[in-house]
């Protein structure tokens, strides 16, 4: 599932950018296809996304503009087309991710098969000093063996803040979601967290409630298109 919707301040009806002759939002739809992991569906917003997806050959689910999140969107999609619960997973692949490596999406997605995962996502370790204190910069705090080459583990926090403390690499969550559905249904019904509210995390609720949420290191951050010279490099790095 590929949320996307039109409202953006810093880059105006972003999911309908160009890139290359086609929109951000079918550059990242075939990202997804390319993970070859089944059904790819975007849940938009609006129409003028839903007309471009379908121009491209592809499944889009018009949604209700209201709705307060990415997480909502994708449920609401997730129950129109599969009112029979056929799905028991769903991934929550960002729209404004057009590089990213399919490969990623698999690695989320195969968290899941640990029975006990409720939520399976991404991190890369920090190799910019800048970055460590940088509070739009989101650290992961896992508990994951870095001396012994583990290369997944529980995530026990996540934060704005420089954490952890001490000696040690520090993770940049990447905001890549494999949901079980029972978990996301959970997660969507329930009020926002305390700290969720505080650190403006949404990925709180989920542990709040109990979730298990384990993290997988990537070797890269995807680029996340937010500003106009985000999409010229994204332009350049889909450049052929």
């Amino acid at each position: 599932m590929i949320p996307a919707r039109l409202a953006s301040t810093r880059l105006p009806n972003k999911p309908l950018a160009d890139i290359h002759g086609l929109p951000m939002i079918v550059q990242v739809m075939k990202r997804a296809e390319e993970a070859n992991l089944g059904r790819v569906v975007v849940a938009c917003a609006e129409q003028a996304i839903k007309d471009a997806v379908e121009k491209a050959g592809g499944e889009a689910v018009l949604t209700d503009p209201d709705l307060p999140s990415g997480s909502d969107r994708i449920l609401a999609a997730l129950k129109a087309i599969d009112p029979k619960r056929e799905f028991d997973a769903v991934i929550n692949v960002q729209g404004d991710l057009p590089t990213l490596d399919p490969r990623l999406v698999k690695t989320a997605f195969d968290l899941l098969r640990n029975m006990e995962v409720s939520i399976g996502t991404l991190g890369a370790v920090i190799a910019r000093e800048s970055e460590k204190t940088n509070p739009n910069v989101v650290k992961a705090v896992a508990e994951i063996d870095f001396a012994n080459g583990e290369k997944q583990g529980r995530a026990l926090y996540f934060t704005r803040a420089t954490a952890p403390a001490n000696d040690g690499p520090l993770l940049h969550h990447i905001g890549l979601y494999a949901y079980k559905r029972l978990a996301l249904e959970r997660f969507v019904a329930a009020k926002p967290s305390t700290l969720e509210k505080r650190e403006k995390l949404e990925q709180l609720r989920a542990l709040s409630l109990g979730m298990r949420i384990d993290i997988a290191i990537a070797d890269t951050v995807p680029l996340g298109v937010d500003t106009a010279e985000d999409l010229e490099a994204a332009r350049r790095m889909l450049g052929k």
